[in-house]
């Protein structure tokens, strides 16, 4: 057994210092870019959020036209990445092993440039990567980018063909911004340890795919909202939450491992979920959201007193997608589409002033061994 002085996953070891998202789990307060969450969510755009991250200030109007111009001109991806994504959805592969193959090949087709414009190159493709594939998947063609639309417009018009409604795309632009960075989660760290070793932000980003992919990291949106359907079938949130609690199950949707009160990013994504539903979603399906949430807290603190366990921020993203219009199935990839965003802002900050990662480990096995030969075992 490891001795008490393994800080196991790294659990409160400081090892990077950043200015892109700063977390305070006892107060539920989360910084980007030196803007409180509520502040830069409900009022930016993701493109104003990603020149934030990128750039340590907020654009003016010019230098905002022009970011969003070289982003919506890397949105395509090629015939290759399109074949791979077309075999995927016909084996019927995940949506996050389909996102990380198109990951794997998102600068097919384009010169390799300096790490800033490769970054842009990955966060532009992510979204055609992620709606190509579910075309595919549902037996319809994929629909090319529109560079008239912003990034979270667009995301929506690849997935059905049709121009969204304002509300819908102020819905997910206000949950891109609210996932875009969450200091150094799992993912978030991975892509810096594969830049800090001079590898490219490609590989930073396949490789935070597949660490986002784990149901530890990502996965929990889609159960989530099997959770919440099924209680509103039901009519009755507090006999499902009762019959979970007493057969041991986990409550999906509340706890977190830094948040000892309710996750802000989930403060924020109930009001934009609230004022989509508002304005004309399923409002009876939101009453249900919301009266499920209150019943939870409640039951959660009767059953585990002091254990604090309050909303986090996947209770309220499935909530917020699905009435927005993402499939059920592209939760976690939706999520790798804003993520991304922050996995790249961190690759450029490691290499400003790179060091290698490289931790060590306590070595608890065997000593004095000695060789036998196969045949005297």
């Amino acid at each position: 057994m490891a001795g008490d002085d393994i800080n196991r996953g790294l659990e409160g070891v400081p090892v990077a210092a950043t200015r892109l998202s700063s977390i305070d789990g006892e107060t539920g307060e989360l910084i980007i870019g030196g803007f409180e969450l509520p502040e830069l969510a409900t009022n930016a755009t993701y493109e104003e959020t990603l020149y934030l991250l990128f750039h340590d200030q907020v654009p003016d109007s010019e230098e905002l036209a022009a970011f969003r111009t070289d982003l919506a001109e890397q949105r395509s991806i090629g015939p290759a990445v399109h074949a791979v994504l077309q075999r995927a959805a016909e084996e019927e592969k995940p949506a996050m092993d389909a996102l990380r193959m198109g990951a794997a090949a998102a600068n097919l087709g384009h010169e390799d440039g300096e790490p800033d414009e490769d970054a842009k190159r990955v966060i532009a493709a992510f979204p055609t990567i992620v709606a190509a594939y579910w075309r595919y998947r549902q037996g319809n063609e994929p629909v090319a980018p529109d560079p008239d639309l912003g990034h979270a417009a667009n995301y929506l018009y690849m997935l059905t063909g049709e121009r969204p409604a304002e509300a819908a795309v102020r819905g997910l632009e206000t949950y891109l911004n609210t996932v875009v960075d969450h200091g150094l989660n799992a993912s978030t760290f991975t892509a810096r340890v594969v830049v800090s070793t001079e590898s490219d932000v490609v590989s930073a980003a396949t490789a935070a795919v597949g660490t986002l992919k784990g149901p530890l990291h990502g996965g929990a949106p889609g159960p989530v909202l099997d959770m919440l359907q099924a209680v509103h079938d039901s009519g009755d949130p507090e006999g499902f939450v009762r019959e979970k609690l007493d057969a041991g199950e986990r409550l999906m949707g509340f706890g977190h491992r830094v948040y000892r009160v309710r996750d802000p990013r989930a403060a924020v994504l109930s009001a934009a979920a609230e004022q989509f539903y508002a304005d004309g979603g399923d409002s009876d399906f939101f009453e249900t959201v919301v009266e499920f949430e209150d019943v939870a807290v409640d039951l959660l603190d009767e059953h585990k007193p002091g254990r604090r366990l309050e909303t986090n921020v996947e209770f309220y993203t499935a909530a917020l997608l699905h009435g927005v219009g993402v499939p059920r199935d592209l939760f976690t990839a939706t999520f790798g589409v804003a993520r991304v965003g922050g996995w790249m802002a961190h690759c450029l900050e490691q290499l400003e002033d790179n060091r290698l990662i490289r931790p060590e480990s306590k070595y608890v096995g065997e000593r004095g061994r000695t060789w036998t030969p196969v045949e005297q075992r």
